[in-house]
């Protein structure tokens, strides 16, 4: 049963883009995929392990949509939080530049239940846009992100199979209200934060095709958002994801992997009101590479490629997704 749980585990840390605890579902900024997450955490430990998880995303966002086509570029509204009120066409996005360092850690309290501690560390978005003709690249932010606790439960385990379910709840550790150039609060997906508590419900299922070979999975998530004290929603999020791995058996264990990751959300909410260009759909074709360096480590590495992007009015759509890590076991 140990090596069944190891096995799965080390599964999971391929998976790039799953985005089980994503915040900032697309707003003004183009966030629209700020976050991507190794997947380790819906994992279940055995009893006393704990699984350290520590990666590194880079996220450019620089493709403007119109709905699902491509546009010369992307006019935005902003939100003015002083007076309330949203601002339409508020500037012309250019580029935003996503780069986010996380701690994973997860503990097996019992053969069935195990917690996660995602700890987004360090978040770092360099933006560029245009507003009222003049070009600026200073209004980005850095900063601590939502801390965010899961606890999964195994709820099939068998030679072949797992299933496992999670709840957990998001923290609002970030800071939101970081001020732009103009002295004024940035846009909200520019923030390191989201300043609000949110739920999160999963699923993982897993199922071994081939004997230490060829495995298959399919997982799902939403985030059920609340209201800041700013007033601000982000929308709910839904993902989708679904692929398989392949294990090279050598001296150095190396696995390959496949997936697809569908994200949808709708538009955020100020004040009661919907916020324009935020929200859409996203469908992303990730391909990876594990290397098992030892019995307790691995080293992976993933490459989450747009195959459909459909942002509601006017936003930016990510170039690609890039993230690396490390996964150690204790």
């Amino acid at each position: 049963m140990r090596k069944i749980f190891l096995s799965i585990l080390m599964w999971i840390a391929m998976i790039s883009g799953l985005a089980a605890t994503v915040t900032n579902a697309g707003a003004s900024c183009g966030s629209a995929n700020c976050f991507l997450v190794t997947g380790t955490q819906e994992g279940i430990a055995t009893p006393g392990q704990i699984i350290m998880d520590l990666s590194y995303r880079f996220i450019p966002m620089d493709q403007a949509y119109e709905g699902g086509k491509k546009i010369s570029e992307a006019v935005v509204p902003g939100i003015d939080f002083a007076n309330g009120v949203i601002e339409p066409g508020g500037h012309t996005e250019k580029r935003t530049n996503n780069e986010m360092a996380q701690l994973d850690m997860s503990y097996g309290i019992n053969s069935k239940f195990a917690l996660t501690l995602a700890v987004p560390f360090l978040n770092n978005r360099r933006h560029e846009h245009i507003d009222a003709g003049e070009f600026r690249n200073t209004d980005g932010t850095t900063g601590f992100g939502d801390i965010r606790l899961t606890g999964k439960y195994a709820l099939w385990v068998s030679t072949k199979q797992l299933l496992v379910g999670g709840l957990g709840i998001k923290s609002p550790t970030g800071e939101y209200k970081l001020l732009n150039s103009e002295g004024e609060i940035n846009e909200p997906t520019l923030m390191p934060g989201t300043g609000s508590w949110d739920g999160i419900v999963s699923a993982h299922y897993a199922y071994q095709i081939l004997p230490h070979g060829l495995d298959a999975f399919l997982s799902g998530s939403y985030q059920v958002t609340t209201r800041n004290s700013l007033e601000y929603r982000f929308g709910n999020t839904l993902l989708l994801n679904g692929g398989m791995r392949y294990l090279i058996d050598g001296a150095k264990p190396t696995t390959l992997s496949l997936q697809v990751n569908l994200r949808q959300a709708p538009h955020d909410v100020f004040k009661g009101e919907e916020v324009p260009s935020t929200g859409g759909r996203w469908i992303y074709l990730t391909p990876g590479v594990t290397l098992q360096a030892s019995p307790n480590t691995a080293f992976y590495a993933h490459v989450q490629l747009p195959v459909y992007q459909y942002v509601n009015e006017e936003n930016l759509a990510p170039r690609y997704g890039l993230i690396l890590g490390v996964s150690h076991a204790f």
